[in-house]
């Protein structure tokens, strides 16, 4: 008996299908995402632990302060770069391979950097390093909401949410740590002993999936070179412009018009071109708009937040890094809990995340509200009120902006997607440091100008300004009176320079309140509610009744 289905044109019996490379849930499965989980956090450790031992670093490898904002810079532009371009490149090469060649290559380049010869040197391995760690994030946000099913993706997006709560607020107690027990070298290497335990993960857990040559011969490649040194280019003018004087500097001037020009032109070509790196199209969507515009600001928002007791605690007491560690740790440790207890929060139906995410801008805004109290007699101990209100903040606004971008999206569209959220993150880092070396440097010259002209029109004002910290340096010094002077001069100058600090500081805390305000407003007024996605259903019976055959069927003899 043969069954005719009725089809416009006789198709040929098919080869049987090559089976899935994304196997039933599972122990491997769930292995092999926490072994990417890791390599991300040993790419962000990479970062964070060598950007604020940058002293350290520069004391024992001879560099001056433009040659370690060059250290920093050539990362950071190649890492914010390889983030745009990865998701490309892992569908073509194949997840598995892909990441496994990638953290290898992380832990390899580690391994000469204490000793390259000269900056020059150092910076092209700097180069490669920050390749290598700005491949693994896309790889991650990919894995988290491709091999888990449906009602777990949510905290796939917890998982993923880490790299940006959990990581940077790690790297200052780990510098502290590797410098102060195993050496300066370690701050290298610390991505060593980690990234071997990852690749093991990833080998044993990591779902195959095949490559796809193929794609080559439709490869975007006028996409990616107008891409690669567009993006290159303005992370360098964001790290470099103020040390420059900015638009002064005809480096930072050629820079930003050839950055700026040919970013235009790359988001041009997205627009019209077949096969995109990035989906400009999406910009049309209320909820990724509103999600990504809110991810560049949250993350601006806690780079400034951390930067602000860090610099605190340096300039106006003079504490290193070891010292300043349990500030840190306060946000970062408590992230492992809040991190899957947001995600389980969110992952109910009847919770709307945007809610959630207003909650959390609220912590933050109290949090920063606070911080425009401080004074020059705060420790570290006056910061943990502050902090222990960023441990909720965090986790409250990155899952659910991270959901409003990513819930109404299909399968397909997840590289386009991820290669956009990675690259804007790591935007925000270098926006931060830019806004935050800007502001240190205008808010500081200001409050300075102020304090010195409010001296110069008061003579009362010395003395009860400061006349007790003149007294005390005063009183370790000689009979002499031209050392009392200079003596004088010397703590003046050093209690001016503490108020202007301390005041610079204030003003960027209640600067971070007014935009998490706005933040509110924003997410208020623009996205629409997104609901977690549920489980699949089981699939019908194989027995169907009769009268009713299968689509799927062939003809049978």
């Amino acid at each position: 008996m043969e069954l005719h289905l009725h089809n416009p044109a006789p198709t040929p019996l098919a080869a049987p299908p090559m089976p899935s490379y994304i196997p039933p849930f599972g122990i491997r499965t769930v292995v092999g995402a926490l072994g990417v989980l890791l390599a991300v956090h040993v790419a962000g450790f990479n970062e964070h632990i060598t950007e604020i031992g940058l002293a350290d670093i520069s004391g024992q490898m001879h560099l001056g302060h433009d040659e370690g904002v060059w250290f920093l810079s050539t990362y950071e532009a190649f890492n914010i770069a390889a983030m745009a371009f990865t998701p490309w490149f892992y569908v073509t090469f194949s997840i598995y391979r892909f990441t496994l060649f990638i953290t290898a290559a992380l832990a390899l380049l580690a391994l000469p950097a204490p000793y390259m010869p000269d900056v020059v040197s150092l910076c092209v391995l700097r180069a490669c390093q920050g390749l290598a760690a700005g491949c693994l994030p896309p790889i991650l946000m990919t894995v988290m909401l491709k091999y888990l099913p449906p009602h777990l993706r949510v905290f796939g997006i917890g998982g993923y949410a880490m790299s940006a709560t959990f990581g940077p607020n790690l790297g200052g107690p780990l510098e502290a740590l590797l410098f102060g027990h195993l050496g300066w070298q370690w701050l290298y290497w610390e991505t060593l002993p980690l990234c071997a335990i990852a690749i093991a993960m990833i080998a044993w857990g990591l779902p195959r999936d095949p490559s796809h040559w193929e794609r080559f011969r439709q490869f975007n490649w006028r996409g990616f070179v107008l891409g690669v040194p567009s993006i290159t280019a303005v992370v360098t003018v964001l790290y470099h412009g103020e040390r420059l004087d900015w638009f002064s500097s005809p480096l930072i001037v050629h820079l930003s018009i050839f950055g700026g020009v040919l970013f235009v032109a790359f988001i041009a070509h997205e627009w019209f071109h077949h096969s995109p790196f990035f989906r400009v199209q999406f910009w049309g969507n209320r909820n990724i708009a509103s999600s990504l515009m809110t991810l560049v600001g949250t993350l601006v928002i806690c780079g400034l937040m951390m930067e602000v007791p860090m610099t605190f605690l340096e300039e106006v007491h003079g504490q290193r890094p070891e010292q300043i560690a349990p500030v840190a740790l306060i946000v970062a440790l408590p992230q492992l809990i809040l991190l899957p207890v947001t995600a389980a929060f969110c992952n109910m139906r009847a919770v709307d995340c945007r809610w959630v995410l207003g909650c959390g801008m609220a912590f933050l805004a109290t949090a920063a509200f606070l911080g425009t109290g401080i004074n020059p007699e705060w420790m570290r101990q006056n910061f943990y009120l502050i902090q222990a209100l960023q441990i909720f903040g965090q986790p409250m606004v990155v899952i659910p902006t991270l959901m409003l971008a990513t819930m109404a999206l299909g399968p397909a569209d997840g590289p386009m997607i991820s290669g956009m959220v990675n690259m804007l993150k790591g935007l925000a880092n270098a926006l931060a440091f830019a806004i935050f070396a800007v502001l240190l440097r205008t808010r500081e010259n200001f409050h300075s100008v102020m304090l010195l002209d409010r001296v110069g029109h008061d003579v009362h004002v010395l003395p009860g300004l400061v006349g007790n910290p003149i007294a005390g340096g005063l009183a370790t010094s000689g009979p002499d009176g031209g050392k009392q002077a200079q003596t004088a001069l010397e703590v003046f100058h050093g209690y001016v320079h503490e108020q202007a600090i301390t005041l610079t500081l204030a003003d960027i805390y209640l600067l971070i309140a007014i935009l998490c305000v706005g933040y509110i407003a924003l997410n208020a007024l623009l996205p629409a509610r997104v609901y977690p996605p549920q489980p699949v259903p089981p699939p019908p019976p194989a027995d169907l009744p009769a009268g009713e055959p299968s689509s799927d069927l062939v003809p049978q003899n």
